[in-house]
């Protein structure tokens, strides 16, 4: 199978011993991704959010490292694990 570009939209919570990741959001493109991270940054109980996207193959699971897109509000720096 050939790889696959997904966009994603990801809101950041506050939790007791810092800042933890909410429920991703999978879109249809770039864009739509930047516009949905930026509604998920001004919703209540969200500190901020993320715009990014992976490349890989599903079939193999293997994919590259995330592509922040935008941020929004209070992201944490270190992004290794998404």
């Amino acid at each position: 199978m050939s790889e696959v570009t997904y966009y994603v939209a990801l809101p950041f919570i506050a939790a007791d011993d810092g800042v933890a990741a909410g429920e991703a959001i999978e879109c249809f493109n770039p864009t739509a991704a930047v516009m949905k991270a930026e509604a998920l940054s001004r919703k209540p109980g969200h500190i901020g959010a993320l715009a990014f996207s992976r490349t890989g193959d599903p079939a193999t699971g293997d994919f590259g490292e995330a592509a922040v897109i935008r941020k929004f509000g209070d992201v944490p720096e270190d992004l290794s694990a998404l």
